[in-house]
């Protein structure tokens, strides 16, 4: 499979074999299962306090009072004294499920299907109906995976990026997303979350010490990741495949590295 590269100011210079790993099969099935899994090693757990709400004297009056047979507060002569306490359902009261801290909420996954999992994500980068049935605008882009030369590694200011990515025909895209940025109010926004902002591109590097790596969401929903950071989160973000994405050069020499037996694909593809 071939695909074409563009220089800085999007025009092509080049024609380039992609690696092997671009021939994998389109596996949606084992895409999803990895999302879930890995998602959840992200989880924290949480609790509640075992005491939380039965810190209280209160006992039954038990039957013939004419009232239900619940806890009630030990006392008489101030408010509290005689409500129902220390029990599930009421005012004051404990939770009746709460959460548990020990609940284990990290999935696992084996190895080798969370690998297939990333190379049929990665394969998928060349295929533009996928990119489009996920929602991007692309009608400017007739080459996929988008590859661009090295350049792209020693771009340090948004502004670069962001003509760069209008070059290449990902302007609407970025408008798509710029205009879908939704304002969070309330506890999501005291605790650092305060708008949801949707996925655009995703640039792939294959240095590790790169400018480009500095200007990662500096702009809405573009993200930057070194290809050994590469993950099924990046990719099929929402478990849903796949994500546009760009790759320098110098990422797609890493990914020559990659060994996949031929007979494998093989099989797969019969």
């Amino acid at each position: 499979m071939n695909s074409k590269i563009f220089d800085l100011k999007g025009k092509e210079i080049e024609s380039i074999q992609l690696p092997a790993v671009f021939n994998y099969p389109y596996r949606p099935e084992v895409i999803k299962k990895a999302f879930v899994n890995i998602n959840t090693h992200h989880f924290q757990r949480q609790g509640r306090y075992p005491a939380a709400g039965e810190m209280v004297s209160a006992e039954s009056r038990n039957t013939g009072l004419g009232i239900a047979r619940l806890a009630r507060a030990k006392g008489e002569g101030f408010s509290r004294a005689g409500q129902a306490a220390g029990v599930g359902g009421v005012r004051k009261g404990r939770l009746t499920h709460p959460p548990e801290s020990w609940k284990v909420t990290y999935k696992k996954m084996n190895k080798k299907e969370r690998i297939l999992a990333l190379y049929s994500a990665i394969s998928c980068t060349s295929n533009g109906e996928l990119i489009t049935k996920r929602g991007h605008l692309i009608d400017g882009v007739n080459s996929f995976p988008i590859v661009v030369t090295n350049d792209v590694e020693k771009i340090s200011k948004t502004k670069t990026l962001l003509e760069l990515l209008k070059v290449l025909g990902l302007g609407k895209d970025l408008e798509r997303v710029d205009q879908a940025v939704k304002k969070r109010s309330g506890k999501a926004k005291r605790r650092g979350r305060p708008a949801r902002v949707g996925k655009s591109a995703l640039i792939v590097v294959g240095n590790d010490e790169c400018d480009l790596l500095k200007l990662d969401n500096s702009l809405p929903g573009v993200t930057v990741k070194r290809v050994k950071d590469l993950s099924i989160l990046d990719l099929a973000p929402g478990a849903k495949p796949v994500r546009l994405t760009l790759f320098s050069k110098n990422s797609l020499d890493a990914l020559e590295n990659i060994k996949i037996p031929i007979h494998k694909l093989m099989e797969e593809q019969n």
